[in-house]
């Protein structure tokens, strides 16, 4: 039996994403407010639609690259607009922030390596 822990550990990293993508449609109106652009509960709903969407890219392996550039683009997106300034800000809620961001920069990298393992699909 050969056991390819390449394409389980694909799928176990779009996991997380399926599941944010699923908590980001169920809490929209609690986490609009943590978005620093006008409009907060569309963007709250795009940004659960694209993780979904990169979960299933990857299961179904389409558009895989492209998939985890963007995925990737935004998880930065995320850590500069969200945890930064919260690192930066300190207090109580900056823990926090750098759990959120060190994550995002963990799931960033694994998004890169990701895309590069899927070429031009």
């Amino acid at each position: 039996m050969d056991i390819n822990l390449t394409r389980i550990g694909q799928i176990i990293f779009g996991i997380p994403f399926l599941v944010f993508g699923i908590l980001h449609f169920l809490n929209a109106d609690a986490m609009a407010g943590m978005v620093p652009l006008p409009g907060g509960v569309i963007w709250v709903y795009l940004t659960g639609l694209a993780q979904v969407l990169a979960f299933v890219s990857i299961v179904i392996r389409k558009k895989t690259r492209l998939a985890c550039l963007l995925l990737a683009l935004m998880l930065l997106i995320f850590v500069l607009s969200l945890h930064l300034p919260g690192v930066i800000a300190g207090g109580d809620a900056a823990q926090m922030s750098m759990g959120n961001l060190l994550k995002d920069i963990g799931l960033m990298g694994a998004a890169l390596v990701i895309a590069n393992q899927f070429g031009n699909d």
